[in-house]
């Protein structure tokens, strides 16, 4: 390690002990921007001090709000906050996937407008992709969006809204010019969620509450300036979009700070419900499972980190679905195991015979059953697996 890295790890370590409060360190709620949502003061101080500091986006320029920090600084930074148990100061669609997205395909005066904006945690960002017809069929979406001079008029619906009840804007693969082939007549928008054309009814799954809505656009008003890109040209930014957000799913965010996965403690649980022996789990073939994910969780971190380390200009690459298909299989497991090693009770819903614990590992088990669906199906990152990685025919 270089002198230069040996002093800013030091100033790091210093800066970050001296400005983060208590209350940010440890589990908690990490903000994704939403003016809908109060913050408690330590989260609200954290944010701030780390937003001032160009902490919340480190790789971003720093005319943008960002800390201009090369690879190597940024893998420091994110080491030194893992130190202390600080919280990542701020995450969300703004920072992850549309910041960037505006950062590549952005106007000098788009970015000047939205990413100091998305830097400092100003507005909570909803996703405006799927509809009802047009889901892993993307290009299919119908959402019109027409000319009207001044502005742009919206009217359609998307489903699977993340998070839309707390939204304050939304951006939106919308419909410009239906005559064209459908992935030609496609372009990206921003839209403001606090308007009357814009309504949102939250979708209730079986897990319980849920984050899902359906948001409805009726005769809704987008500004001409916020179409990102050009127009009729949204599918290819659409797409790159995608790799942003797959990148995060994946763990290999190299735009905000990046909200690390814990390996579960899924030993304890097991020692506790399936029986120990001599200070190990009990039945041999509970044993070898949880010793086949720890190994793979472990790989996939340690691979998760390479990618980090070799991405280079923050850009996605296809490992990115790689790791996105791979990290739902192992969250999937992790459930899996867990409800496994507590029996009958990890089936539990609700009454005096189970536990909050026990309740919670089958609600979980539920909400893991979608991770391989939503930020791109598992079927999909396959396919691109096999063309872009593989070189496979269609």
């Amino acid at each position: 390690m270089g002198d230069e890295l040996k002093d800013f790890r030091l100033e790091t370590r210093d800066w970050l002990e001296t400005n983060c409060p208590a209350g940010a360190r440890g589990p908690g709620f990490i903000p994704w921007g939403s003016h809908k949502i109060e913050l408690e003061q330590d989260t609200r101080l954290w944010l701030d001090r780390m937003s001032a500091k160009g902490w919340t986006v480190p790789t971003w320029p720093v005319e943008y709000g960002g800390a201009g920090l090369s690879r190597a600084e940024y893998m420091v930074l994110g080491e030194e906050m893992r130190r202390i148990d600080a919280r990542v100061p701020l995450t969300g669609r703004g920072i992850n996937y549309i910041g960037p997205t505006v950062l590549e395909f952005g106007t000098d005066h788009q970015k000047e407008k939205w990413l100091p904006r998305f830097a400092r945690g100003d507005g909570g960002w909803c996703m405006g992709y799927s509809e009802p017809a047009a889901g892993s069929d993307l290009a299919n979406l119908q959402m019109r969006c027409v000319d009207e001079g001044d502005v742009y008029r919206l009217n359609g619906m998307k489903i699977w809204t993340s998070d839309g009840i707390y939204g304050d804007w939304i951006f939106c693969l919308v419909r410009t010019d239906p005559d064209r082939p459908k992935h030609e007549g496609i372009s990206l928008v921003l839209v403001n969620m606090d308007q009357p054309g814009v309504r949102v009814r939250p979708i209730r799954l079986i897990s319980g509450s849920s984050p899902f809505c359906e948001t409805f656009f009726e005769d809704a008003i987008a500004e001409k300036d916020d179409l990102i890109g050009p127009v009729n040209g949204g599918w290819g930014v659409g797409k790159r979009l995608l790799q942003y957000e797959r990148s995060v799913h994946s763990g290999v965010n190299t735009s905000g700070q990046q909200v690390e996965q814990k390996e579960a403690l899924l030993a304890d649980v097991a020692m506790r419900y399936v029986g120990a022996r001599e200070g190990r789990i009990a039945d041999p073939a509970f044993r070898t499972r949880l010793t086949h994910y720890e190994m793979d969780f472990r790989a996939y971190t340690l691979t998760r980190k390479r990618v980090i380390a070799e991405t280079q200009a923050s850009a996605p690459t296809t490992a990115t679905s790689i790791l996105k298909m791979k990290g739902a299989e192992l969250t999937k497991e992790q459930a899996e195991i867990k409800q496994a090693a507590m029996g009958i009770q990890g089936f539990g819903w609700e009454g005096p015979g189970f536990t909050e614990d026990e309740i919670d590992a089958n609600t979980n088990w539920l909400v893991t059953r979608a991770v391989s669906i939503y930020g791109g199906t598992s079927e999909i990152q396959r396919n691109i697996v096999a063309k872009r990685v593989l070189g496979l025919p269609d």
